[in-house]
């Protein structure tokens, strides 16, 4: 079973609770899920269906029909049938899989939703053997179940007349929209925000659009923005030449982190118009002559509807070929999570970029972001003269302003550290199967429990009174401690219920990490394990079997203390790794970045970057301390403005009540004299509250300059017309009296 990440559960858990909300309401109802591309879809879908239906406390019985755009069900009922291998929670069929005329009990028939939109369709029509969508739906609602419609893809099924139509022959008691960009409201909806997807690392955090092109914002709107750029000058050649390069250069870096991810450059073509000419021979051609790419030697693969070549393995990661031509074909429903820059060919001067145009290259290759910011970038490189984004992506998504190092910069080699997430902290990771096993040693598990159990039996009470009902009351067993007593008699349970009786095991022991289905998944991973490995050729990984051993009465007690001494193991390691920052040795100012419509250019001749970018709600201190370094202060070679996030940027480590944490120092300033600033801009509770970040500074400034290093510096503030800045061992702040302080 996959572990689910967090944002997945939180909306696997949300679709459950309002899919059973809308149930109890009278006619049939309308539940989107909006989810970005790349964040598990189909994944989220498969474990909320598999919720739906099991361990329900009312009688309801479901049936699913799930339908998708061209041949998308296909790759749905393929990701399903491999999530519910294990569980068999549901069945995925087709069609002509069906029994007795109707969609099962905890069936998914699957269906391509062009195919049964048209009147005269094999699905839809009248036959001799009564065996259409019609007859089968009717079928389905007289056995009495409950019918959910799936529409994948949503945004691709038009409401038209005979899409709204179609939907009233199916008659779903509720019907799911999943799209990336919903086209309706609903009754209700789910809403999946991409910062949670990129948080959780399972698509790229940006995407840059031309980058070192120049790009110029020309207007604002209420819906878009509109950016013009210096594409328009440029012949093909140079965009291939482009795109090229930069595959090159994240190939590189893959390689310098052990990485064996090839990245994909996909070129996408546009569909043929009359009266224009095919540019795919032309691309082919200036792939082959500049850049030694083709078809035969394995770089270049071709998915085109006329022409398809070197596609066989084309999604693995370590795949060869480097570029891939295509058209519209591949843009829905095709997942290759290497592809990484796309080189996009329009023949008209206008396009409005949308989630749906960078859908190919959003996914993160190894579901993880690198320390290397720039593999964790996605890049497009298009002939257009000017662009329009959607709403949705500007701001922090799309980047279209590019700044790169300027070619006077030296190594500066700083040592910096940056914190890694840890999602251990709520949940079980794999590292629990190992704490398991080790518990188990400790406690010797093996020497106590009895594997030889013949069945589960479940205690039922029988022929217990309650004479006072208005009192607290307890039942035990005749003979039993209890104010009343009762017989109790023992039921052998079937294998679902042992299952369940399993997984309710599991949670009731599970504290304090969250009651959620991978954590579950993780301690039975681990009993499973435990049995398999001391006990050699008696038990299959998952079997009833081993279920019956931890449900066995005599041996519950130890599987619960072993679950305890694991969890204790488990937290002693997690506040371990959580308690500890990377490190980096040999940090240096990035060689790029990209900005978004948020930073605004500025003339700043002395700054590292060039252009310069300023955020546009950058403070008042911020900005005039960038005027000061850059116009007002004699012997600054330059300097550059630092970034907050991961480890991109300059952090020094500093300790807040015991914990360790990360500084982004905002300025690091070269001197002519070789001497290297690091600087931070403070002011009114900014700067009272700095005293932890500002002496942590200055014993990395002391460690540093041990090492042979020649830096100074410290929090920054402006007072009575002049800059000053503290370098003291122990901080101290009194805005009515800086003698303490430096003047710079």
């Amino acid at each position: 079973m996959i572990a689910l990440r967090d944002y997945q559960e939180a909306a696997v858990e949300e679709l459950k609770e309002k899919a059973n909300a809308l149930l109890e309401l009278h006619g049939g109802k309308t539940l989107v899920f909006k989810a970005p591309t790349g964040s598990g879809k189909t994944m989220m879908m498969a474990e909320f269906l598999k919720r739906l239906v099991e361990n329900r406390a009312d009688a309801k019985i479901f049936a699913f029909l799930w339908t998708a755009p061209r041949q998308l069900h296909e790759q749905s009922k393929d990701k399903l049938e491999k999530y519910y291998f294990d569980t068999k929670a549901l069945r995925c069929v087709y069609f002509e899989d069906l029994n007795d005329l109707q969609i099962g009990e905890n069936e998914i028939l699957f269906l391509n939703w062009e195919s049964i939109n048209k009147e005269d369709n094999i699905y839809i029509r009248e036959n001799e053997r009564d065996f259409n969508l019609s007859s089968v739906m009717t079928n389905t609602r007289d056995a009495g179940r409950v019918i959910v419609l799936v529409i994948d893809e949503s945004h691709h099924s038009a409401k038209t007349e005979t899409s709204l139509e179609l939907i009233r022959m199916i008659g779903p008691n509720l019907s799911i929209e999943v799209s990336a960009t919903p086209n309706i409201q609903g009754d209700e909806m789910v809403n999946v925000h991409r910062e949670k997807v990129i948080a959780e690392e399972m698509i790229k955090k940006r995407i840059a659009i031309n980058p070192g092109f120049r790009n110029e914002i020309k207007r604002r709107t209420r819906d878009t923005l509109t950016v013009a750029s210096a594409a328009a000058e440029s012949a093909n050649e140079f965009i291939l030449r482009m795109a090229l390069e930069q595959r090159e250069q994240l190939a590189e870096k893959l390689k310098a982190v052990g990485s064996k991810v090839n990245p994909l450059l996909l070129i996408q073509l546009p569909d043929a118009r009359q009266g224009l000419a095919d540019i795919k021979d032309e691309i082919i051609q200036i792939l082959a002559k500049n850049h030694g790419v083709t078809i035969a030697n394995g770089r270049l693969a071709v998915y085109l509807s006329e022409d398809k070549a070197n596609l066989e393995n084309i999604t693995r990661n370590d795949d060869e070929s480097e570029v891939m031509i295509f058209k519209q074909a591949i843009a829905l429903g095709w997942d290759c999570p290497r592809a990484a820059i796309l080189a996009l060919f329009r023949d008209w001067r206008s396009f409005t970029f949308s989630i749906q145009t960078l859908g190919r290259i959003l996914r993160m290759p190894e579901l993880k972001h690198y320390a290397d910011d720039e593999l964790n970038t996605g890049y497009v490189f298009t002939n257009l003269s000017d662009f329009a984004l959607q709403e949705d992506l500007t701001g922090d998504f799309l980047t279209i302003q590019h700044a790169h190092r300027r070619e006077i910069y030296q190594p500066i080699v700083l040592r910096s550290v940056y914190a890694e997430r840890h999602r251990e902290l709520t949940r079980l990771s794999p590292q629990f199967i190992h704490d398991f096993i080790q518990a188990a040693d400790e406690l010797k598990l093996k020497d106590k429990v009895d594997i030889h159990v013949a069945d589960a039996r479940a205690a039922l009470i029988s022929d217990g009174i309650i004479e006072d009902i208005d009192k607290e009351f307890h039942i035990s067993q005749k003979g039993g401690k209890g104010i009343y007593s009762a017989d109790f008699v023992e039921r052998v349970q079937t294998a679902t219920e042992a299952q369940r009786a399993l997984d309710q095991f599991v949670l009731d022991n599970l504290a304090p990490f969250a009651p959620e289905s991978r954590s579950i998944d993780k301690v039975k991973q681990a009993i499973y394990r435990f049995l398999q490995y001391k006990f050699p050729m008696q038990f299959k990984y998952g079997d009833i079997k081993a279920q019956l051993v931890v449900l066995a009465g005599k041996n519950q007690q130890h599987f619960v203390d072993t679950i305890n001494r694991a969890k204790e193991i488990y937290q002693a390691g997690v506040a371990q790794r959580e308690r500890q920052l990377n490190k980096q040795e040999n940090w240096e100012i990035p060689p790029a970045y990209n900005y978004n419509n948020r930073y605004v250019r500025r003339e700043m001749s002395k700054s590292i970057f060039e252009p310069f970018y300023q955020a546009e709600d950058a403070s008042k201190i911020e900005k005039d301390f960038a005027l000061y370094l850059n116009a007002l202060w004699g012997g600054v070679e330059w300097w550059f403005k630092n970034g907050e996030q991961d480890a991109t940027f300059f952090a020094i480590p500093y300790e807040e009540d015991g914990e360790p944490k990360t500084f982004y120092v905002d300025w690091i300033v070269k001197f002519t004299d070789g001497r290297m600033g690091l600087f931070d801009t403070k002011t009114g509770i900014t700067a009272k509250t700095a005293k932890a970040r500002a002496e942590g500074l200055q014993k990395y400034i002391r460690e540093e300059n041990e090492k042979g290093k020649n830096l100074w510096g410290g929090i920054v503030t402006f007072k009575d017309g002049s800059w000053r800045y503290n370098d003291s061992g122990e901080y101290e702040y009194n805005e009515r009296n800086l003698s303490g302080w430096k003047i710079l």
